[in-house]
């Protein structure tokens, strides 16, 4: 008999009752550090004083009403996002799909408003995750997500990632734009050199094409920078956001250029619960903190400690961890054993962390942890690590004995 909740996900059995910073408990007390955040999502930690009082306030006064009218919570957060950002223009969704799905159809309507409806066709990359739709499904590439659900959505080339000449070589006259996460997160965690980047705008502008890029897990303060492609240097034309911009609440954004949207007229799009009053009052608290002076010098910081941790844990545990990579506070631990078993061995140790491809564990605490938290990751990690290291000798030992 099938689950009441529909069965897409292999669901750990266990149950949190209430969450403080970068710590989740269970019904019956027991304290896991967080290092999962809902997936990068979670930006200042489980129940964060300031969301949590923006949301209360909002809750009181008015819950949902319609894109109809003028959402003053909206115009102020797309009024900070646009001084913060490339931006001038921007539309708010519910999820990282829904504004990765408006960036699609943006920039085929943009070459559709010059003249040129042929230029549908958008440059992606191995490895990549955009979201579960349809379409992101299709720009992803990743035959486990496609099998099954009948033929892709038409419009993706995929190259490999990093590959420059690889793009050039995929660029044809119905080519419209390039799309990129600068850090793979569902990838493993693998970072698009800034060079890289900046070779793709340079690119995107001799053939007329959209930069888009992807920072729904990247984005809002993970890499130590606002937005992860400020490290290189360059501006995208739209620029698909959610996770942490909604620090727990379902939020995203499609950000833009003014000439990038010129299609996007009335009627064109729409979400009926997209930007509403609750998301736009959580959304405004976030930015409260992460823009605030100091928090992004903190971030940067903070991913030096840890990483020199790391560092520490691969010299220790040379058997169990192959490489740390990542930027700021979006890290990632390659193993050499399953990393099922290093997240099963952590959740021993009472640490939540998810896997990534190229058997990599991902690291995505709360931006705003400290020390503390820090070391508590290092002790929790040193244990899993050495609880492996002795699965591996017993099975060495059985094998001998063999």
């Amino acid at each position: 008999m099938i689950d009441p909740i529909l069965p897409t996900y292999n669901r750990v059995n266990l149950v949190f009752e209430r969450g403080e910073g970068a710590w989740l408990f269970t019904r019956e007390g027991q304290r896991y550090l967080d290092f999962t955040a809902g997936i990068a999502v979670n930006v200042l930690g489980h129940a964060h004083p300031h969301l949590v009082a923006a949301l209360t306030e909002q809750a009181g006064k008015l819950w949902h009403m319609s894109n109809v009218f003028r959402i003053e919570g909206g115009e102020r957060l797309a009024e900070r996002l646009k001084a913060a950002t490339f931006a001038d223009t921007m539309f708010f969704t519910n999820s990282g799909a829904e504004a990765l799905e408006c960036a699609i159809k943006m920039a085929r309507k943009y070459h559709t408003a010059n003249g040129a409806p042929e230029r549908y066709r958008i440059i992606t990359f191995e490895g990549a995750f955009h979201g579960r739709t349809l379409a992101t499904i299709a720009a992803g590439g990743n035959p486990k997500y496609l099998a099954g659900f009948g033929p892709e959505t038409p419009g993706f080339d995929q190259v490999p990632f990093g590959d420059i000449e690889a793009v050039k070589a995929a660029i044809g006259p119905e080519t419209g734009g390039i799309l990129i996460e600068p850090v793979q997160g569902e990838g493993g965690v693998r970072s698009a050199s800034w060079p890289f980047l900046r070779e793709l705008r340079a690119l995107a502008d001799e053939h007329g094409l959209l930069l888009i890029l992807d920072e729904v897990q990247c984005g809002v303060g993970r890499t130590g920078k606002f937005f992860a492609h400020e490290w290189a240097g360059i501006t995208p034309d739209i620029m698909a956001v959610a996770k942490g911009i909604g620090g727990g609440f379902p939020v995203g954004a499609c950000l833009a250029k003014e000439e990038a949207a010129k299609g996007m007229t009335a009627g064109t799009h729409g979400s009926t619960y997209g930007g509403n009053p609750l998301a736009m009052s959580v959304a405004n608290a976030v930015l409260d903190v992460v823009l605030a002076n100091g928090f992004l010098d903190h971030v940067q910081a903070t991913s030096a400690r840890l990483r020199q941790r790391l560092a520490e844990l691969k010299d220790r545990h040379p058997a169990v961890v192959a490489e740390i990579r990542g930027e700021g506070l979006l890290l990632g631990i390659r193993t050499h054993v399953p990393n099922t078993d290093v997240v099963a061995a952590m959740r021993e140790e009472h640490m939540l962390a998810p896997t990534a491809s190229d058997n990599v564990v991902r690291l995505l605490p709360p931006l705003n942890i400290g020390d503390a938290e820090i070391e508590a990751a290092f002790t929790k990690l040193d244990a899993a690590f050495t609880r492996i290291e002795n699965g591996l000798k017993d099975e060495a030992l059985k094998g001998a004995a063999a």
